[in-house]
């Protein structure tokens, strides 16, 4: 089963290929059609490989495995929590592909094919991502997931509002980036790996007596890259400009699944590179997520309070979520990290909903803000 991991990743590419080639020239309901049916399949992959994630699946694809005590092949880890993540965003992105059936009626947003295309990249990004094993591939996918997700927000271009929430939304993903790729190669300067693992290793055998500022500034450049990701405070306020402006399908994989990978990301690094010896204090890395997770909280539900526009209104909601999951993942137990899975799950398919109906609302009367709506129903 493991060597079908990369398919998770290749499907939804190969179709958003398929449907840049020939979308122009298909009907709608092809193009529609098409994709509808590689986001399915890669769906149905998904949920087959999910139950077998025990024993951990793990594929270098292309046959390059470590030779030695080298490795330079690109490695996909298929665990519960990887899969889960991959099948979250697969169902999430057939869901969103569902909801945006005839979306755009009018030009010159009728090129359905673009949408559908991008969106697939998209589901294809967030898959590599979960999966990924080594961190230099999973910077890749993140930043795929970043360049894609820009080009959904700002779908709209005719309207000077979404080009500009767009270009918030690229600007600080952008420098979340930077500080991501930074962060690895520094880690991989000290090691000499890239895989998460041997990663984990090289440093708990050059650094057994606790990090120096080396492994110190790797770790706060990885983390903030990912908490960027995750719209945790101060890196936030992307978020809340970005659903204001994007289509509604695309809000639903932004709040349902991106910044939830952005914290599944951190739970990942952390465990896989930094949590032995040579890494960071488990008690260290539980004062900083609970403290961050606390201000992101509340700053979330604040700000939540005093929105009137509703897709606003759940993006700060979003936020403040985030920060629970990060108080979660900061108590570093196993419950903890269970209550979290459960909790992510929820909250994924609740905000996806909400979002669903947001746009009904604004297709229904032009509108999402609350004092415009008062009444209406």
């Amino acid at each position: 089963m493991r060597h079908l991991l990369p398919l998770l990743v290749a499907l939804p590419l190969l179709g958003a290929a398929l449907l840049v080639a020939t979308g122009r020239r298909l009907p709608r309901i092809a193009v529609e059609i098409t994709g509808f049916t590689v986001s399915g399949g890669t769906t149905a992959l998904a949920l087959v490989l999910l139950p077998n994630a025990a024993p951990t699946m793990t594929e270098w694809v292309g046959a390059w495995p470590p030779a030695g005590r080298e490795s330079v092949g690109i490695v996909v880890v298929g665990d519960g929590p990887a899969l889960g993540m991959a099948t979250l965003a697969s169902v999430l992105t057939l869901a969103a592909l569902a909801y945006s059936w005839r979306y755009f009626d009018a030009p010159p947003h009728n090129h359905t094919g673009a949408f559908t295309a991008l969106m697939l990249v998209f589901q294809g990004a967030m898959c590599g991502f979960a999966l990924a094993g080594d961190l230099f591939n999973a910077f890749v996918f993140f930043e795929l997931m970043s360049v894609v997700a820009y080009a959904l927000t700002g779908y709209r271009i005719d309207e000077a509002k979404a080009v500009q929430g767009a270009l918030t939304f690229g600007i600080v993903n952008s420098l979340g980036a930077y500080a991501l790729l930074t962060g690895i190669a520094l880690l991989y300067a000290r090691t000499g790996e890239l895989a998460m693992a041997r990663i984990g290793h090289g440093l708990d055998t050059t650094g057994p007596g606790g990090p120096d500022a080396l492994v110190l500034a790797s770790f706060v450049l990885v983390l903030t890259g990912l908490l960027v990701k995750a719209a945790a405070v101060p890196f936030h306020f992307w978020l809340p400009d970005a659903h204001a402006v994007a289509p509604t399908p695309v809000c639903m994989l932004l709040s349902g699944v991106m910044v939830e990978l952005g914290a599944y990301g951190v739970w990942r690094v952390y465990g896989t590179v930094f949590a032995g010896p040579g890494g960071i204090p488990a008690a260290d890395l539980t004062r900083a997520l609970v403290t961050l997770g606390a201000l992101t909280a509340v700053t979330g539900a604040v700000m939540c309070w005093y929105q009137r526009h509703i897709k606003r209104l759940l993006a700060y909601s979003t936020v403040a979520h985030t920060g629970l999951f990060l108080v979660g993942l900061g108590v570093l137990t196993p419950e903890a990290d269970g209550g979290v899975a459960l909790y992510l799950l929820g909250h994924a398919g609740v905000k996806a909903a909400l979002f669903a109906c947001a746009g009904a609302l604004l297709d229904r009367f032009g509108s999402v803000d609350e004092y415009s709506l008062h009444g209406r129903g």
